[in-house]
């Protein structure tokens, strides 16, 4: 099913890190556990890990500053847990690489769905669409990723080089909430210091040229305080 892909589990409740183990080895996954953030790191650095389960509060370093770590040389999918259910520390997780989160208690069936969910898109799969071969879809919108084209019930929408980039990027993690910073990065690269609200007129262009009410969008959502993603209709 995923052959022994191999999840990192941190966290300092050993009952939690039993109980999450014993799910993820049920579910044919190879499960690494650690204790604090330090644990976590050498064996996220000596394993090829697929998946991150991180708990915000450690006893040596926050989780914040292990995601910002782990960031620095990966994107593997990042899913935290957390017992802050205050919408701003939530918030700021994701901002700085965190792809999900569930707060505690949770239901261990959900932790799996969202494990599976997180490295479907990882491997380019995606829970509102999907890619197959040169293709990126979301409801009735087609990105032939080859061509650099997009197509809507078999027309093709005429795009501009950073609409294309950042159309693409939104389709092809969809779910994952894309910030200004990273949208910037990925259509301009790593030396761009320009405004970060211009995305915001770029995503107001491409509304336009797909038809999204800027209103109401169906395709390109606005996550107010976080930024953009994907949604399919």
């Amino acid at each position: 099913m995923n052959d022994k892909q191999t999840v990192l589990v941190v966290d300092d409740e050993p009952k939690i890190l039993e109980l999450v183990k014993s799910y993820l080895e049920m579910n044919g996954y190879k499960a690494l556990c650690a204790k604090n953030g330090g644990e976590g790191m050498a064996l996220f650095e000596q394993n090829p890990v697929s998946l991150i389960l991180l708990d915000l509060m450690l006893p040596d370093f926050s989780g914040e500053e292990f995601c910002k770590k782990v960031r620095q040389v990966s994107d593997i999918p990042i899913i935290m847990i957390t017992a802050k259910v205050e919408e701003e520390s939530i918030v700021h997780g994701l901002n700085i690489g965190a792809d999900d989160y569930v707060t505690k208690p949770f239901s261990p069936r959900q932790l799996m769905a969202r494990v599976r969910a997180a490295l479907r898109r990882r491997a380019g799969g995606t829970e509102t669409g999907g890619t197959e071969g040169g293709f990126l879809s979301c409801g009735d919108l087609v990105v032939d990723t080859e061509k650099r084209t997009l197509g809507r019930n078999g027309k093709e929408i005429a795009l501009t080089r950073d609409e294309y980039n950042i159309l693409a990027l939104l389709m092809s993690r969809q779910a994952k909430i894309f910030t200004r910073e990273e949208i910037l990065e990925a259509v301009k690269g790593d030396d761009f210091s320009g405004f970060d609200r211009s995305i915001d007129s770029h995503i107001k262009r491409l509304r336009s040229k797909i038809g999204d009410d800027p209103k109401t969008p169906r395709y390109i959502l606005t996550v107010y305080g976080m930024g953009y993603r994907i949604g399919a209709p």
